[in-house]
């Protein structure tokens, strides 16, 4: 579910006389304005406060949030590494605070999103529309490059991925269990809720080719729902799809998840299967926090029916993360071996940026410790941030309570939320100079959902501390072993990517 701009002013900006009222999952009105950042700041504050109190008022003093906020976000992973319970606490105080925060309005009904959850309102009943397959199902077969790997060639190239640090070892591992086990990719028993289902890195098209069956929620537009038939159609699987009540087929599916909250929450709950709700929208600016918070809701008012329904999540790779020591470790041997040109250079360009070019990706750390790595790209902004940092925070509070979940670190990918950003293009065009692959979106497709199989029916995971269940299986494109931080290398991969986006360099910026 790609959201623009177009229809989410309400979310952002004053309300003028010309703006439709507001509707669905919203800011919160502050002084005549419905401000991201303030609810961002508040968010972050209260996440902080119950462990780290000097973090915490750090992040409510910060005066300018679009500048400021890497290192809030940062704080709140090097605070929950003291101990699982901080990192509990942590997560369980943001998202009371975001459906505290956050406000549901429906004509003269203005309610928090938390009291929405607790007593939703009668909604008109959704329909349903399914599209049945009549292929046989596809083997696994991972595509790269204009070829499809199985069998020998597909565990090779998971092994060079895995020894040049593009992947992390466990990554490769589940991917090939599930090659070995053809039975698991249908998903038997189970219906994959798909919110966002035109997303290009989702696992639709996968899931649907391995024949399983998929509930399919996106924004109304008859060409969207008549292509998602039509792959639907062609396939091995089953697509179920929710219309009005006055719906016309396929063509009038769709469903505004911010707005027809209630509805999906009463439909998704009717489906007669054991349910896993993956959330893969993504939206411009604050329509994505808005997003984010409107489907955690939906999780929650759909396990006050159904008690088994798993979450699922594609975790971010500009993010910020705890490195499992390995990754650290195969990090600073990269920083020591760089050639004399590259330690020359980096010399340099360290007294003319004043130190923030080309730094080692972690500082001098005890053997045997985990790093922070920090890939927060401030071009994607705070609400991006926080957007994605709900699904990670909904994640640790499942796991702390012994649910399955399935979250994975996605590589960098270029799809076209990527690359409408030309500084984004043009970096990930450069990214290879500095240790870091970036994948085509039918690649990352077939990865990610492989390792959603692998989440759903392999053995349940085992760490100490959430850290390491986000770190395992992560396909980070080499960033986390790459030798330099990548804010510090960004600029000028984007420098040398600009020439293979066909794009003019800007001036200044």
């Amino acid at each position: 579910m790609t959201l623009g701009r177009t229809g989410w002013t309400t979310l952002c900006h004053v309300e003028t006389p010309t703006e439709p009222a507001p509707r669905g999952v919203v800011f919160p009105e502050l002084d005549g304005a419905r401000s991201t950042s303030a609810v961002g700041r508040a968010v972050v504050w209260a996440a902080l406060s119950g462990v780290d109190p000097d973090g915490a008022r750090a992040a409510g003093r910060a005066e300018n949030w679009h500048r400021d906020y890497p290192q809030h976000f940062r704080r709140l992973v090097e605070s929950g590494l003291v101990s699982p319970e901080s990192a509990r606490r942590i997560a369980e105080d943001g998202l009371a605070e975001l459906h505290r925060r956050m406000r549901w309005i429906d004509g003269d009904r203005d309610v928090r999103l938390a009291d929405l959850v607790a007593s939703t309102p009668q909604a008109p009943r959704l329909s349903t529309v399914t599209v049945e397959g009549a292929a046989p199902p596809a083997s696994f077969g991972l595509p790269l490059d204009g070829r499809v790997l199985r069998g020998a060639a597909l565990s090779e190239q998971l092994d060079r991925w895995a020894g040049s640090g593009v992947l992390e070892p466990s990554a490769a591992a589940a991917i090939e269990r599930v090659a070995e086990h053809p039975e698991w990719l249908s998903l038997p028993g189970r219906t994959v809720v798909c919110l966002g289902a035109g997303a290009e890195i989702g696992p639709l098209h996968p899931l649907l080719s391995w024949g399983a069956t998929v509930a399919a929620v996106d924004l109304p537009g008859p060409d969207r729902w008549r292509r998602l038939a039509d792959v639907a159609a062609g396939s091995a699987g089953r697509l179920i799809v929710p219309v009005g009540a006055a719906g016309d087929g396929v063509a009038s599916a769709g469903v505004d998840l911010l707005t027809g909250l209630p509805q999906l929450g009463d439909w998704v709950s009717a489906l007669d299967s054991t349910l896993v709700l993956g959330n893969y929208v993504y939206a411009d600016g604050g329509a994505h926090v808005a997003a984010a918070a409107g489907a955690d809701a939906l999780l929650m008012a759909v396990r006050a029916r159904q008690a088994d329904v798993v979450a699922a999540y594609l975790a971010t790779p500009t993010d910020v993360f705890c490195a499992p020591p390995e990754a650290v470790l195969a990090s600073t041997g990269a920083f020591a071996r760089r050639g004399t040109l590259a330690r020359s250079a980096g010399a340099v360009l360290g007294v003319l940026t004043r130190g923030r070019a080309l730094r080692p990706n972690y500082p001098p750390l005890e053997p045997g410790r985990p790093g922070i790595h920090d890939a927060i790209v401030r071009q994607q902004g705070p609400n991006y941030a926080l957007a994605k940092r709900i699904q990670r925070w909904r994640a640790s509070a499942e796991w702390a309570d012994g649910r399955r979940v399935s979250l994975n670190v996605a590589p960098p990918t270029r799809t076209r939320s990527v690359i409408k950003n030309r500084t984004l293009d043009a970096a990930y065009a450069g990214a290879h100079r500095f240790g870091v692959t970036v994948f085509e979106p039918d690649t990352t497709r077939v990865l990610m959902a492989a390792l959603l199989v692998h989440d759903l029916l392999a053995d349940l995971p085992t760490g100490a501390h959430p850290w390491e269940l986000e770190a395992d299986q992560a396909i980070h494109g080499g960033l986390w072993r790459a030798p330099y931080a990548p804010r510090s290398a960004l600029p000028l991969a984007a420098i040398g990517g600009y020439p293979a986006t066909g794009r003019p360099r800007r001036a200044k910026g």
